[in-house]
């Protein structure tokens, strides 16, 4: 019996046993607390087995004390001396049976707590290594995935699996040991007795076991329902200027409760297909139930069987069956974990692109000499974006890189900052290929200023503060750096003006600020990098005049001395630079002074309104 009931469950429920395989050397981690747990467990399981046996010595005592003869087996009742102590044992019994279910009682809260803080603890780390992992993942993945969908992974699938380990596993778990424990005692006291319940576990194992695979696969659908739920969420709450200026509520609405009653068609089936599995158990249960107490009734009247006895075993058997009913109660939820655990295994096998060489060294304090050579990059398989290019970028000079849109660009600064690895070529800075040096000394040497500077729903200071190369480590940052990295982005005099000044906690994506304020917060945190290669993508773009003046005036402070890229669509700013590159269609065509390049006659591409388009 201790065997039928675990083939079904792992058979149904794959994902855990591939889910606990993967976090093996977490679980290990926590063996002294699983330890206890288990031995709580072992405890509670042989308490379980005493409970009933003082119920039966009363029995069978009040049933000799009535004058019905128990010795038709041969041989006295054990613990039944005679009337005259008939008080003493009820007393006895009584306190033996307080006294078990105390100590169960017990074992079982120890067994829970054990277990319950050794998963909750595996799991907490768990969710910390796929953040991290997340964080480590390749921008090709990154623009591949929904961000809703990632944010289910690491909130709502670990929660599950954390709220199954403690409502459905362990209790589960407990039971199915009790179910071996007590089927062996069952064996002991009527074997004939013991075989005629056991018929009825391939019922349950035919029945249970088609259900739980229909439960496995419903619930896998409603977790990737309910990730792109998250998604669509997440994407249309983050875009809310162009969805309201484009009149888009009642279309995104559509699309949401279209992907709302998925979900909601998917649960409601797994709760059909859970409940309608509890229900054919508790058949099978009241089908035991019965042929246990017409034949038991018949082996006490043959002598076989005391009633004590009888009672004991009918008491085994309602236990016994508990895992059953647990089975089936717990496969919907059980399925759900098996399915979110699956998603996190997936995504922590998903390996990343770019990764340090085993080879791989730190880098140096870089000159910030830079060169491509016969470099060759796509997004996609075989259709590049920089075809051979090569160039070389003097060190401490400012190089603006032009061209029209889509030319590769943003490319570049991509492969400088090693956010990407090249297909062919190279791409190195002081003589010294990028791939042979760690991923870290490459990137703390590299500051970064978008057209859209993303800032955290943080203080202030933490925002500016995160832009230091130690910044990672969890190392502060003094006061006197992030003061001084706000003084050259020119953004001193109005963090201070604000209600609690350095300490002023902005809003999402720096919503609470000005595109000015936001920039020149962005220009500090690059700042206090102190890099000696500064990137300036589209830095300036969409700010009015007089924000574009101070704006220019801190991005001038922040690269002096630097070697400097700036990428841009503005010819006037391109003339700013000490060189210019022009590129087109992932190739360096010409390459000089601003007057050598940027003052040659142009064959810019004309664009054109779709026909019918235009009003």
């Amino acid at each position: 019996m201790g065997r039928t009931a675990k083939p079904g469950l792992s058979a149904a429920l794959p994902g855990l046993r591939r889910t606990l395989h993967r976090f093996r050397h977490q679980v290990a981690a926590e063996r002294k607390l699983i330890m206890l747990g288990l031995l709580a467990l072992i405890a509670e399981v042989g308490l379980r087995l005493l409970e009933p046996w003082p119920l039966a010595y009363v029995i069978d005592a009040i049933v000799a004390a009535t004058g019905a003869d128990l010795a038709t087996r041969g041989a006295p009742v054990p613990g039944v001396p005679g009337v005259a102590d008939l008080t003493v044992l009820l007393i006895s019994c009584a306190a033996a049976l307080v006294g078990v279910v105390a100590l169960r009682a017990g074992a079982a809260y120890a067994m829970t707590v054990c277990f319950a803080l050794a998963g909750n603890r595996v799991l907490t780390r768990v969710r910390t290594e796929l953040y991290a992992h997340l964080n480590r993942l390749s921008l090709r993945f990154h623009e591949s995935r929904r961000t809703g969908d990632l944010v289910t992974r690491v909130t709502g699938d670990i929660g599950r699996l954390q709220e199954a380990t403690v409502t459905a596993a362990i209790p589960l778990a407990g039971n199915v040991i009790t179910l071996a424990g007590m089927f062996v005692v069952i064996v002991i006291m009527d074997w004939q007795l013991a075989l005629a319940v056991a018929v009825v576990f391939p019922l349950f194992l035919l029945i249970g076991g088609r259900l739980t695979r229909k439960i496995n696969a419903v619930s896998r659908g409603q977790r990737e329902a309910e990730g792109a739920l998250a998604s669509l969420a997440t994407e249309s709450l983050g875009a809310m200027p162009v969805v309201q200026s484009y009149a888009l509520e009642t279309r995104l609405e559509q699309r949401f409760g279209g992907s709302n009653e998925r979900t909601l068609t998917d649960g409601v089936r797994a709760k059909r297909l859970s409940a309608g599995l509890e229900r054919k158990t508790d058949v099978l249960v009241g089908l035991a139930t019965g042929v246990v107490l017409l034949l038991g009734g018949h082996r006490v009247l043959a002598g076989a069987l005391t009633p004590g006895e009888l009672t004991v075993f009918l008491t085994y058997l309602k236990t016994a069956f508990r895992p059953l009913r647990d089975i089936a109660k717990y496969t919907g939820r059980l399925a759900k974990a098996a399915a979110s655990g699956e998603r996190i295994v997936d995504l922590l096998d998903t390996r990343p692109e770019i990764v340090d060489a085993p080879w791989a060294r730190p880098a140096p304090r870089s000159r910030g000499l830079i060169e491509f050579r016969d470099v060759v990059f796509g997004y996609r398989p075989g259709r590049p974006v920089l075809k051979g290019l090569n160039l070389i970028i003097p060190p401490g000079r400012r190089v603006a890189l032009v061209g029209p849109s889509g030319a590769g660009k943003s490319s570049i600064a991509g492969l400088l900052s090693r956010l990407r690895d090249p297909e062919a070529g190279q791409v190195l800075v002081d003589g010294r290929d990028l791939r042979d040096l760690t991923l870290d000394s490459v990137r703390s040497q590299v500051a970064v200023v978008l057209q859209e500077s993303v800032l955290f729903a943080d203080t202030i200071r933490a925002n500016i503060a995160f832009g230091a190369p130690d910044a990672g480590d969890g190392r502060p940052v003094s006061e006197e750096w992030i003061r001084w990295a706000a003084r050259l982005a020119g953004a001193d005099e109005f963090i201070r003006a604000l209600p609690q000044g350095y300490d002023t906690v902005i809003g999402e994506r720096g919503a609470t600020l000005s595109g000015g304020q936001r920039q020149r917060i962005a220009i500090a945190r690059a700042a206090i990098r102190n890099a000696p290669i500064v990137i300036l993508d589209e830095a300036m773009t969409g700010l009015d005049p007089g924000t574009e003046a101070e704006v220019a005036a801190a991005l001038r402070r922040l690269t002096e001395g630097r070697t400097t890229l700036v990428i841009t669509h503005d010819l006037d700013a391109a003339r700013d630079a000490d060189l210019v590159f022009w590129i087109d269609d992932g190739r360096l065509v010409r390459a000089g002074t601003p007057e050598a390049v940027l003052d040659r006659p142009a064959n810019p591409r004309a664009l054109s309104l779709p026909k019918g388009r235009a009003r």
